[in-house]
């Protein structure tokens, strides 16, 4: 047994580290995850930030983001489950991710939906329906890309470019969807007219998005996206 063991072992050394030589691929430590997100701890506490990571791995930082940001939604919104449901809906919309290991990307899209879903059944004793799980997984699978982060394309199909949808909560019920390439969101071209500026006092410039959906309800996302894209 040791020595079955000891060679399980050696060969996960030996993936990791054909891994990091080939994809740089290094996992952050909980404690590291946690330092550096205090740099930026009222951002993650807000519900409508948003966060991209360009190479998530399996999410150690959205994750821990995540958990944050739904803390904040049930304090505000704990007698009431429905409230909850929608902006925790909302501030898992508010994350990014791009990652060139499929593994990493199907394990971080799971990482994010486990902690919604544990979170609901521990403060409200209760399953989440059918809807929200498929609005929720719906989301997910737009958000956290599948991609190479250096080439801004698909890392399935190195002809496509990485697309990204906001979204955004339009009135008590509804989302809205807006997409981008994240080539665009890069550029950072400057709009005509008036330009805006950010709190920093820089410049701040509102790329144009490549397709606009009407708005819809949040448990009905999955159904009217299912035949879209």
């Amino acid at each position: 047994m040791y020595q079955l063991n000891l060679k399980m072992e050696n060969s996960s050394i030996i993936k990791n580290k054909n891994r990091i030589e080939q994809f740089g691929e290094v996992n952050t430590q909980e404690k590291e995850v946690n330092n550096m997100l205090s740099l930026v701890n009222d951002e993650c506490l807000r519900i409508d930030s948003r966060f991209l990571e360009s190479a998530c791995g399996d999410g150690n930082f959205l994750t821990n983001i995540f958990k944050k940001k739904l803390d904040i939604v049930f304090i505000k919104n704990k007698n009431d489950h429905v409230e909850f449901e929608k902006y925790a809906l909302y501030s898992l919309s508010s994350l990014y991710g791009i990652e060139i290991q499929l593994d990493n990307v199907l394990k971080t899209r799971e990482r994010l939906f486990q902690i919604l879903n544990n979170y609901y059944l521990e403060k409200y004793n209760n399953s989440l329906i059918e809807e929200f799980v498929n609005s929720a997984k719906y989301i997910l699978k737009k958000n956290i890309i599948h991609g190479d982060a250096l080439s801004l394309k698909i890392a399935s199909d190195k002809k496509k470019d990485i697309i990204f949808a906001e979204w955004s909560m339009v009135n008590s019920t509804d989302f809205k969807r807006r997409d981008y390439t994240f080539n665009e969101l890069l550029a950072y071209q400057p709009i005509e007219g008036n330009n805006l500026f950010s709190d920093l006092g820089e410049q701040a410039f509102i790329p144009s998005p490549i397709k606009e959906f009407k708005p819809i309800h949040y448990l009905k996302i999955y159904d009217y996206f299912k035949t879209k894209s």
